[in-house]
């Protein structure tokens, strides 16, 4: 974890003065770190074909029901043609490396080092992990090489995760690929809130945004939403 000294430093360092010559040595050479993520990413993703990327909370155990429920997801993912692609570390992310690799499928991690939470676990496929530093790196990953997101309860990770799906595809900056929340009992409070405050009552949504998402509560129900929608375009993932 990260001691207080270090946040303390760390809030401290964003108003100390800089001259132009440290920030060209420091600041801009995360720039080329930040590219070399890209090309990483961009050159592992490209090779894997159709795939769904599962979202959901690191902490939740292998008893809990959502990360049964997230393996089981998985392994029908894997049986329908599509790899799985998840944040590569514990929990639901843990759970839908696990379906996918004892299905026989593609088993893809794009892990990100933290203080805590950042081990990857251990099924993900070794050629497919990829580390990143930079949540931004990573979140372009996720968005540009899954043809479906399926988030299972979570925290502020999956809320970003979410909502970052959702942001690119009410703005057609990606394709109107289908976003599955499962479990009525964690996620009907949010678009209930989604629709009645912030579309209904503020106009800040459009009505017919709240139909980006669906929500079920199966894994049958989840497979169902992702091969509908791609029957109805005559498309199949390679097996």
């Amino acid at each position: 974890m990260i001691n207080k000294n270090e946040e303390d430093n760390r809030i401290l360092k964003a108003f100390k003065e800089k001259d132009w010559s440290e920030i060209q040595s420091q600041d801009s050479w995360q720039i080329f770190k930040a590219i070399a993520e890209f090309v990483e990413g961009y050159d592992k993703m490209a090779k894997i074909g159709p795939s769904v990327s599962i979202f959901g909370s690191a902490r939740t155990k292998p008893d809990h029901k959502y990360y049964k429920m997230s393996v089981e997801i998985a392994e029908k993912l894997v049986e329908k043609g599509y790899g799985v692609i998840t944040g590569g570390g514990p929990g639901i992310m843990e759970a839908g490396n696990k379906g996918a690799q004892q299905s026989g499928g593609k088993s893809i991690g794009l892990n990100i080092k933290l203080p805590f939470e950042a081990v990857p676990n251990k099924y993900v496929d070794v050629d497919k992990s990829i580390n990143f530093d930079y949540f931004f790196a990573r979140k372009v990953c996720f968005m540009k090489y899954s043809q479906g997101f399926i988030v299972m309860p979570g925290g502020f990770g999956t809320m970003d995760e979410l909502f970052e799906a959702l942001t690119l595809i009410q703005t057609k900056k990606v394709g109107r690929f289908p976003i599955v929340l499962v479990s009525t009992a964690y996620w009907g409070g949010l678009l209930e809130w989604i629709k009645n405050v912030m579309g209904d009552e503020e106009g800040n949504i459009s009505p017919e945004d709240i139909d980006l998402v669906h929500l079920v509560d199966t894994p049958d129900d989840a497979i169902n939403v992702i091969t509908e929608f791609y029957d109805k375009y005559m498309l199949k993932p390679n097996f």
